[in-house]
């Protein structure tokens, strides 16, 4: 909390400093009964204010050190403030809405008494039918207003949802709040599982933000392949111009008036590429002049007392219809499948076009989007009318008209013109909106994180250089951070400690600052330098009961995938926690020296965990290529204590049987 900062008023309650730096949040109550949506928007400040956060950044540290090292940044160029304002002006907001809708339902509901007092008088005495038309014309234009705040309702609910989200990925509670991605996991993929990539409290739930598939799929694919420098410093550059363009993002990130919309791409490519299904230009212009003829009919018999005509032009029109039919159905169901998604295509493609980018990239995919100098907003927009007049056909009380007019026939021939014009298009445009959504969420990252830096990358032999880095995906600026360089003359590290000294968690932090690298995200250090790295990991291998395979054989099979990737262009970065412990001693030693050796010879870099000391013996023979590090812990008031701090060496100490006695499990005789 910032000293001497004013009270902040937010709808129904007053956030403002508290004793000892902390915020108090105090309930004011209003005249009017407040909404449920409106007290659990308050409820999520309740995060905000707890003094007792466990800020928990791969390395747990003493609750009163954290409550004196991590307080809410409220400051005006702080993210964690920023959003905090604009929650605070979006709640203020929905209040008065609420009031208006209040207001407006309660005027709807007298002019409906009043226009049914007018009612029953004008049907007594068959007169006095203005007040009745004045009353219902009222009605209609307050109807037309309640909507629109209806509407700015859903809105405002979207961008709380979003500005709350935002503060959940600043304090630490994001897990299992957002889009997990669980659909991209593949367990055969050298590194996704075992860095955390997908799945609850994952990479890609922190950092996606999307409204479409087609951006999901494009940070997918990113953070499963590493790009090339170039490419990376294009995606860096277009991040850090977005990362100042907070209104393009937020307009972005809650386009639609739903929490969580999601374009889906397939269903729109599918029909973009589908062949003509349903005619020729020619069954349009014969079936409106049709159209035109009984329309003439109906005209006619009125004026000659002659149904004829108008019952001889039904049944033609009824007869070519239902000849028409089954193809008609087909198209029209083709275009239904994709109407919910339009809406929110047409708005997120305006936002694009109506920003003006510095960035080359930036500039280049907005471009692409052109098609012959028509805006592609404009052109789906079309679209959307199209169905939407098509849509019309179910309504009941016109729909028996409809079969007399060609009225579907029309709309799904337009239709169908609409996708011979512009349907390769489709997946050009979904392409382009879901690498601009992805560097948003690249960019909206690094303004969440304004202490992470922009990482360099280049072409050649293996390096990584890291100054003070720490897991991305854990909380806390208190984390206690390491340095650590691989490459050049060294090339392996072989890292010994006992049981939750934090050797895992140390491993998966270079790795997932690796893979953010090389996505063009900045990472969780004062400064990386690396070359461009292919990753592998075995760091979570499981066995498959269905598949017959146990944990030793599918770790081996992933070594072998590992032991691949170092004899590719790219050099390898490995990750290899707890190897072969699935084995005897003897033939872990030899099996872990002969891997290492193996992948050192390929120019590879990397680091081993484990408990056995016995592999500590492995680096005197290999040339200097490889040394020994060490986490350990100490005894403090009876007590195990963790540092977190990587030393050179190997470890002293064990920590198994007090953990055991801790719990009871053995006595304290050993």
């Amino acid at each position: 909390m910032v000293a001497g900062m004013e009270p902040q008023s937010l709808g129904n309650y007053n956030l403002a400093p508290g004793p000892n730096n902390s915020l108090l949040l105090t309930f004011v109550p209003l005249d009017v009964e407040p909404l449920a949506d409106q007290f659990s928007v308050a409820l999520r400040f309740l995060h905000l204010i707890a003094g007792n956060h466990r800020a928990y950044h791969g390395f747990l540290q003493p609750r009163e050190k954290m409550m004196n090292s991590h307080q809410p940044d409220l400051s005006s160029g702080s993210p964690q403030g920023a959003y905090v304002r604009s929650l605070q002006r979006q709640t203020e907001e929905r209040s008065r809405q609420e009031q208006r809708h209040k207001l407006l339902g309660y005027a709807k509901l007298g002019l409906g008494l009043l226009a049914a007092f007018f009612m029953v008088r004008f049907v007594h005495e068959l007169h006095g039918i203005w007040p009745l038309l004045i009353v219902i014309g009222a009605f209609v234009v307050l109807a037309i207003i309640h909507d629109k705040v209806l509407k700015r309702i859903q809105r405002i609910d979207v961008l709380i949802a979003f500005y709350d989200r935002g503060l959940a990925r600043i304090e630490g509670r994001w897990s299992g709040t957002g889009e997990t991605g669980e659909r991209f996991i593949d367990p055969a993929h050298p590194y996704s599982r075992d860095l955390d990539i997908f799945g609850k409290g994952s990479l890609f739930e922190l950092l996606c933000t999307m409204r479409t598939r087609a951006g999901e799929e494009t940070l997918a694919d990113w953070l499963l392949t590493p790009a090339l420098p170039q490419e990376i410093r294009a995606r860096q550059s277009a991040a850090r111009d977005l990362q100042n363009r907070r209104e393009f993002r937020e307009r972005l990130f809650t386009a639609g008036n739903k929490v969580r919309p999601c374009l889906n791409p397939a269903k729109l490519i599918a029909w973009g590429q589908r062949e003509w299904s349903f005619g020729s230009r020619l069954i349009s212009i014969l079936t409106a002049i049709l159209a035109a003829l009984w329309v003439a009919s109906i005209v006619y018999g009125g004026i000659q007392n002659d149904y004829f005509p108008l019952l001889l032009s039904s049944f033609l029109n009824l007869a070519i219809r239902a000849l028409l039919k089954k193809r008609l159905e087909a198209s029209i169901a083709a275009v239904e499948d994709i109407a919910a998604d339009l809406d929110l295509f047409v708005e997120l493609l305006e936002i694009i076009e109506q920003e003006n980018f510095g960035c080359e990239r930036l500039i280049q995919l907005r471009s692409a989007l052109y098609v012959d100098g028509v805006s592609p907003s404009i052109a789906v927009k079309k679209l959307n009318r199209i169905v939407h007049y098509l849509s019309q056909n179910e309504n009941l009380a016109v729909r028996w008209i409809f079969a007399f007019i060609f009225w579907t026939v029309q709309f799904a021939t337009m239709a169908e013109s609409w996708r011979k014009k512009y349907g390769t298009r489709i997946q050009v445009w979904l392409a382009t909106l879901g690498e601009m959504e992805a560097l948003a969420a690249l960019s909206c990252y690094a303004f969440e994180h304004p202490g992470d830096t922009w990482p360099e990358i280049f072409d050649g032999p293996a390096l990584f250089d890291a100054e003070s880095f720490a897991h991305p995906l854990l909380q806390g600026e208190s984390a206690i951070r390491n340095d650590l360089r691989l490459g050049d003359a060294l090339q392996l590290i072989v890292l010994s400690g006992p049981n939750m000294s934090g050797k895992s968690t140390f491993v998966r932090g270079i790795g997932v600052n690796a893979v953010l690298a090389q996505c063009g995200a900045p990472v969780r250090a004062k400064r990386l330098r690396m070359s461009r790295l292919a990753v592998g990991a075995s760091i979570c291998v499981l066995d498959s009961l269905s598949g017959g395979i146990s944990r030793f054989y599918a770790e081996i099979k992933r070594l072998k995938s590992i032991s691949d990737l170092a004899q590719g262009t790219i050099p390898l970065l490995f990750l290899l926690d707890e190897l072969l412990s699935g084995t005897n001693s003897h033939d872990r030693l030899e099996g872990t020296r002969f891997v290492l050796q193996s992948l050192l010879s390929h120019g590879a870099i990397g680091l081993i965990t484990t408990h056995d000391l016995a592999l500590a013996e492995i680096p005197s023979n290999m040339n200097g290529l490889a040394t020994n590090c060490h986490f350990e812990d100490h005894l403090e008031n009876g007590k195990l204590v963790f540092d977190f701090m990587l030393k050179p060496g190997v470890v002293q100490t064990s920590n198994a049987l007090k953990l055991m006695q801790s719990i009871g499990l053995v006595g304290d005789h050993l």
